[in-house]
């Protein structure tokens, strides 16, 4: 099984992204996805989840900025992202709800600058 995470990248404060993750090897439609996030020096943190029956939870430091969803259809998982502050920075990464330690993948690094 492959998460693979993508989107990242340089940004300014205020500035938008969208990531994807796409599955491989394995189909999304019975699973809680989330979004994971690993800012240096610090734990990886649930930034954000979304269930089979498409409910969703956020980090309370992203609710009303970040956006999960999902396409079953497309075997994908999208965080969109507004208003990013400098402390957003990290490397992003899905994985399912609770995650699995097999699935973790190398991420996608999202910079934002002051």
């Amino acid at each position: 099984v492959q998460l693979q995470a993508s989107g990242g990248g340089l940004v300014q404060a205020g500035g938008s992204l969208r990531l994807s993750c796409v599955a491989s090897q394995m189909s999304i439609s019975s699973s809680n996805m989330a979004w994971y996030r690993q800012a240096p020096g610090k734990q990886r943190e649930l930034v954000a989840s979304i269930t089979i029956v498409y409910s969703t939870n956020y980090a309370d430091s992203v609710k009303g900025r970040f956006t999960i969803s999902r396409d079953n259809a497309k075997n994908t998982v999208y965080l969109q992202m507004n208003s990013l502050k400098p402390e957003d920075t990290a490397v992003y990464y899905c994985n399912k709800d609770p995650p699995f330690i097999r699935y973790w993948g190398q991420g996608t690094q999202v910079t934002v600058s002051s």
